[in-house]
């Protein structure tokens, strides 16, 4: 079996499908989804997103210079794929999906209720690279559901949140769990 050479994309699947909430006021809240998010350094702890400049909140975000990246489930496919599908410019996204909008913590931005995990971000830097800007932020908090907190460790528990991705235009439920970090090294007993 060969490979078929194609032109250049992005082909890296499966990427997180989050939604980002955005906008310190109710008037202006919203929320839109991406998956072009990722992390990009640990300490201090840093992720990015890619973002239209078209996209309503991209001037959000831009005069704010703040965000939060919230993990999305499989009960919440619907409302993430509408969100990313409709203009904040033309509808309150909130009401129309259902989503609970809870003020934010480390940043003013609103967070989302239904989210597991929500990760409070404040822009650093702004990379201007074709379709698409980059805003590079530093982490300033993580909100985390407490029902999937395992009160024993204080971990939490991602397998039981339900946690969603998109791959090539569609959403897909995390599946079984293969292993964890260095699972093909650690000694047997």
């Amino acid at each position: 079996m060969a490979h078929v050479q194609w032109k250049p994309g992005t082909m890296v699947y499966p990427a997180p499908a989050v939604l980002i909430s955005c906008g310190s006021t109710r008037a202006d809240a919203n929320m839109f989804t991406v998956a072009w998010t990722g992390t990009i350094c640990t300490n201090p702890a840093m992720l990015s997103i890619s973002v239209r400049p078209e996209r309503h909140s991209y001037d959000i975000i831009r005069r704010e210079m703040q965000f939060t990246v919230n993990l999305t489930t499989v009960a919440m496919a619907h409302a993430t794929d509408w969100c990313g599908v409709r203009s904040g410019r033309d509808y309150d996204k909130w009401k129309e999906t259902g989503l609970t909008p809870v003020p934010g913590v480390a940043n003013s931005c609103f967070y989302i209720k239904e989210s597991p995990l929500a990760i409070e971000c404040r822009v650093k830097e702004i990379l201007h690279l074709g379709s698409h800007d980059m805003f590079i932020a530093e982490v300033l908090g993580v909100l985390a559901d407490d029902k999937f907190i395992n009160p024993d460790t204080g971990a939490f528990n991602m397998e039981a949140a339900g946690l969603m991705a998109y791959a090539h235009g569609g959403y897909f439920a995390l599946g079984q769990k293969l292993g964890h970090f260095g699972f093909s090294v650690r000694k047997k007993n």
